[in-house]
């Protein structure tokens, strides 16, 4: 392993650990439903950029520690964030031609069809859950992409140099 590959290596699992902990920080209740997709949104970074460093089962791990820390039921989020990753990983050479808005588009409809994947778990598990608590964050979390990429593209860069 080269010195820059486990330069990358440390700055993914820092980043990934931080958007764990930033999808479970409270926010007040009339914008808990924007929350955006803090661990889909960095895996799919990491997975666009550094597809060598990232798969499946990372995605699955960090799922399975969403959903300890969400108190769901037991895989709804790690099957979202692996269905979030392997869609990624898929189309990861096309993403990468697109500007950034192209991108957000294509992550809208990533995030929509995991989004989904939930609300059909959620439904299925008895729940009765309302379609806009899992449209929004999608929706968000597509706005926010930008400027999400431009911080990791950066925070990634300045790791290199130090």
């Amino acid at each position: 392993m080269s010195a820059s590959t486990g330069k990358v290596t440390v700055v993914m699992w820092m980043t990934l650990g931080l958007a764990l902990l930033l999808s479970v920080v409270p926010m007040p209740e009339h914008l808990e439903i924007g929350r955006p997709l803090w661990l889909a949104l960095v895996l799919t970074f990491w997975a666009m950029n550094y597809p060598q460093h990232l798969g499946l089962l990372t995605a699955w791990c960090f799922g399975i520690a969403q959903d300890v820390l969400y108190g769901t039921l037991f895989g709804q989020h790690a099957l979202a964030l692996v269905l979030v990753v392997f869609l990624v990983l898929t189309l990861q050479q096309r993403l990468k031609v697109f500007p950034l808005w192209q991108q957000s588009l294509a992550l809208l409809v990533i995030y929509g069809l995991a989004q989904l994947l939930l609300l059909w778990l959620s439904t299925l598990s008895g729940m009765r859950p309302e379609i806009s608590y899992y449209a929004v964050p999608a929706v968000v979390s597509c706005l926010l992409w930008p400027w999400l990429y431009m911080l990791l593209v950066n925070v990634k860069r300045w790791r290199d140099f130090r």
